[in-house]
């Protein structure tokens, strides 16, 4: 098969697309022309075959960035309000240009299981993402990596977390503080603010670790009058 046959084929796709070329995956399925039948041929990457054929390369073609495709993907599955199946992926990708192929996701981090466990770490990494921790639980069940973040009868997962409203901060536990924060927040004046969560398997015994630690500090129930410095302490963990 030469150089300029798939060429054509890559403008004749594109053509059909409303002018957009296909990825790489998309292109075998449309046309029978494998990735062998170019690559190390006659360009090195995908993205050079459509440079050549006159194109501009799609980012997910040509990076394949790994935290762009986990930004992707959770922006999906809040967007869904679960875990995306492999068909929503599909779809998602086939009807909007700027989402990759469902397909880059099972050849970059595997099987769904995988997929689920690389995201909750993912998530452990950024900011306010436990919505998306609890959608991706249940689906980390089949690795054996995973059953650390699974809640279970004797472990449960969940968090210890520092919110701020006005002068005061509350310490409380849930399994989805983005969600408390809402509830709450919703029943209060003044803004709400989640300052810093902990991961934990054990979220009674840490909550009540904070409330005994900062009980001169109380003022009714889970709220306290906390300094800097008592901020600092808590930010400090990320797990107990």
């Amino acid at each position: 098969m030469d150089k300029e046959f798939i060429l054509n084929e890559i403008k004749r796709t594109a053509a059909e697309n409303d002018g957009k070329p296909l990825g790489r995956d998309r292109f075998f399925k449309h046309t029978g022309i494998k990735e062998s039948d170019w690559f190390g041929k006659y360009w090195a990457r995908w993205s050079d075959a459509i440079i050549e054929a006159g194109f501009t390369p799609n980012i997910f073609q040509s990076g394949y960035d790994e935290n762009l495709l986990l930004k992707k993907f959770t922006d999906f599955t809040r967007e869904l309000g679960k875990f995306p199946t492999t068909g929503e992926l599909r779809i998602e990708g086939r009807n909007n240009p700027n989402f990759p192929s469902g397909d880059i996701f099972k050849r970059r981090f595997g099987n769904k299981s995988q997929l689920a466990k690389r995201i909750v770490v993912w998530c452990e990494e950024h900011k306010n993402m436990n919505d998306i921790v609890e959608l991706c639980l249940p689906h980390c069940q089949d690795s054996d990596e995973t059953r650390k973040f699974v809640n279970t009868e004797e472990d449960k997962f969940g968090f210890v977390y520092l919110m701020k409203s006005g002068r005061y901060y509350k310490i409380g536990r849930s399994s989805a503080p983005g969600r408390r924060e809402y509830e709450i927040g919703i029943q209060l004046p003044e803004e709400l603010k989640t300052i810093h969560t902990i991961k934990t398997d054990d979220p009674v015994g840490i909550e009540e670790y904070w409330h005994k630690r900062f009980n001169a500090k109380r003022k009714k129930g889970e709220w306290f009058d906390l300094s800097s410095a008592d901020v600092k302490a808590f930010k400090r963990r990320k797990f107990m």
